[in-house]
């Protein structure tokens, strides 16, 4: 499909997305802790859609009623011998560990660009832990088959923390009894944070965090009790983070919905907007951004590197050079988002330099240019936002990647005003 934006001023007011870091996590603990458990806010992007579609694989019980979410489980009992995870990466390093409670034989597949991602690292962790595994050579398809047997264990924590995360739950969720998971070179911590506050939440019992080193069990035999939970998804900051960009870039637009103490590692677009010196401003209604001269600035987005496509888009409105830290992050995403952020916005007429963990843009005149999403979600919303002051209209080709994370992006862009047209597509709510 393709979207034309072209140059726009907005005004308005817009809720912020649901979370799908936060509504994939309860899925998942809705899953291992039995009873019935209700999600208000959630979420309906397709990473969302498969997280729903693995706990029913799994043995829960799933129900829309009255907007929320009516989820009843009784721990890992698999209806199906497989599950899909979609495109999503945080699905398939989540559930694979708990998938692996089960002993029985269960195929993990996934669609795009996951196909390709390294899955290397179930090859090596869940053979210590009594799981049999058979993949594509580090890649998908997998075949395991459990149970999965809690061991003390050192995991590598620099290429994500969603494998942790799955291994945490999985942990608790087999009544692990002083044993530690080790980590080395852990990236993203405030994930890790997010994971264990849902835990929390659901009352599961929450291992030690040693510093983030190493993470002990010293008795996770509790469950909690099957009475009616409730969780509410927590608005989306990685989201929200474009159209806070498209407000300081084109507004004055205020977003609501977005929790200022919440763990989600995406929050810090908040620093990255203040050190660009953006026009910006919080109260109780929400958070308002309107255009002010803006300039380069420096952001180490190691633990956010999600926050890489927006953070661009930002820094070509700046004047000057801005760094960004933490290119090593960004080869294992839907596409390369170094090298595509590089190649598009070059179309844009904005020079990205490369220089080892760094990524400097040069701020100036943005150009109207046929771009491309790369299948990327956030590459398409990055060029949608940076679109909107451009010189002319914009096309992106596969706009539709947005359906990934935040389905209602172009309608709420419309709903501030942005002139955005697809001829050949119709969006959904029009």
């Amino acid at each position: 499909m393709k979207l034309t934006t072209h140059p726009s001023v907005l005004k308005g007011n817009v809720l912020a997305p649901a979370s799908k870091s936060s509504m994939q996590r309860a899925c998942a603990a809705a899953l291992l802790c039995k009873g019935e458990t209700i999600i208000h806010n959630p979420g309906h992007s397709n990473d969302d859609k498969a997280a729903v579609e693995i706990i029913k694989a799994m043995g829960a019980e799933v129900e829309t009623r009255d907007a929320v979410l009516v989820i009843n489980s009784n721990g890992i009992n698999p209806a199906a011998d497989a599950i899909n995870c979609g495109e999503s990466g945080l699905s398939i390093r989540m559930f694979t560990p708990l998938v692996a409670l089960s002993e029985k034989e269960i195929t993990i597949n996934g669609t795009g660009s996951l196909s390709a991602r390294p899955m290397d690292f179930f090859d090596q962790i869940l053979p210590e832990l009594a799981v049999k595994i058979k993949s594509n050579d580090g890649k998908l398809p997998m075949i395991i088959q459990g149970p999965l047997q809690p061991k003390n264990i050192e995991v590598d924590g620099s290429l994500s923390s969603q494998f942790l995360t799955g291994l945490l739950m999985a942990y608790v969720a087999s009544n692990a009894n002083d044993v530690s998971i080790k980590v080395k070179n852990l990236k993203s911590k405030p994930y890790i944070d997010l994971t264990l506050d849902v835990m929390k939440q659901f009352g599961m019992k929450v291992p030690v965090n040693k510093n983030y080193e190493e993470f002990y069990f010293e008795d996770a035999s509790h469950h909690p009790a099957s009475a009616t939970r409730h969780y509410t998804v927590e608005g989306d900051w990685s989201g929200a983070a474009f159209l806070l960009v498209a407000g300081a870039i084109a507004g004055p637009i205020t977003i609501r919905g977005l929790d200022l103490s919440s763990t989600q590692a995406d929050k810090k677009i908040i620093d990255a907007l203040m050190a660009a010196n953006a026009g910006i401003a919080m109260d109780a209604k929400g958070i308002q951004l309107h255009p002010a001269p803006m300039d380069a600035f420096y952001f180490d987005a190691t633990d956010s590197p999600d926050l890489f496509p927006p953070l661009v888009a930002l820094a070509a409105y700046c004047d000057g050079k801005t760094t960004i830290k933490g290119v090593s992050r960004l080869a294992h995403k839907e596409s390369n988002r170094a090298i595509t952020l590089q190649d598009e916005f070059d179309k844009m007429g904005v020079l990205i330099e490369l220089e080892g963990d760094d990524m400097i843009v040069y701020g100036g005149t943005v150009k109207g240019a046929d771009v491309h999403s790369n299948h990327d979600h956030r590459i398409a919303m990055a060029c949608a936002v940076a679109a909107l002051r451009a010189t002319d209209e914009t096309t992106i080709e596969e706009a539709q990647a947005v359906n990934k994370s935040y389905p209602d992006f172009y309608n709420d862009l419309k709903s501030l005003g942005a002139a955005v047209s697809l001829p050949s597509f119709r969006i959904p709510g029009d």
